[in-house]
């Protein structure tokens, strides 16, 4: 028996074995006794997560995933199964630190970000495999095309780095779309503490509209009076680095 896709779930099964356990090993396994896997399907991963002394848990919706699962590998139990990872509060961790990986549904890809990110003190780490232009998006650096409100979200509080590259051809059914594998390891970068909601709407008006500079685009905020002639005022969102976003945010704080 084996599981059929689910096109409504974005299920692309990886088949290269190789490339699952570079996956795997892309985490650290450091500071944690806890991962959970994001969508593991037939268990590509889950079999060499299962060999690290972790405890290990799965979200996966997919009823027929988890009965296959729970028949295949004997240490997988219902009580490995935490349910929809986009709904999930971590309650079962009891405030313990737990790393997160997966192949992901590229449709809820950027979702599943910003959901690390809003449990940012419990996950240290990630390792996962998206469609590569969400990869490239994530880990991209100022000045380029790539850069944008997900690479300058993310990286606030994530260190970022893109792993590689892997083709159509190792899935189960093959998406359109070449995939990319990211980590991220978080930081200890200061000064958001507070800031967060201004820090967000500061960045998305910035890269709405990025051909602009931003004494333009942040116009849909009060731009502080003392701020108006700043030296930032008079570029785009794609030339501010992580650190100018959030040092930008303290003054604008500072100055309302």
């Amino acid at each position: 028996m084996s599981v059929k896709a689910k096109k409504h779930l974005g299920q692309h099964f990886l088949t290269d074995e190789n490339i699952a356990r570079k996956i795997v090993e892309g985490l650290g396994f450091e500071g944690y006794n806890k991962v959970m896997e994001v969508g593991p399907g037939m268990g590509v991963l889950t079999k060499y997560l299962l060999e690290k002394d972790q405890n290990v848990y799965l979200a996966e919706i997919d009823k027929e995933s988890i009965e296959y699962l729970k028949n295949n590998y004997s240490k997988v139990t219902e009580d490995t199964f935490v349910g929809d990872f986009l709904k999930q509060d971590f309650n079962f961790t009891n405030g313990e630190q737990i790393a997160i990986i997966g192949n992901f549904p590229y449709n809820i890809s950027s979702q599943i970000l910003f959901k690390i990110v809003d449990y940012y003190e419990l996950i240290p780490e990630m390792v996962g495999m998206f469609q590569k232009e969400v990869a490239e998006r994530t880990a991209a650096v100022p000045r380029t095309k790539s850069y944008g409100i997900l690479s300058v979200l993310i990286q606030a509080y994530y260190d970022t780095s893109y792993m590689f590259t892997v083709h159509e051809n190792v899935f189960n059914p093959p998406p359109k779309v070449k995939s990319g594998v990211i980590r991220l390891t978080r930081n200890p970068k200061e000064g958001l503490a507070g800031n967060e909601v201004l820090f967000k709407q500061i960045v998305k008006a910035g890269f709405n509209q990025r051909r602009k500079k931003l004494s333009n685009a942040l116009k849909v905020l009060t731009i502080p009076e003392a701020l108006k002639d700043h030296e930032f005022m008079d570029k785009r969102a794609e030339e501010l680095s992580v650190a100018d976003f959030i040092s930008f945010t303290q003054l604008w704080k500072e100055n309302q």
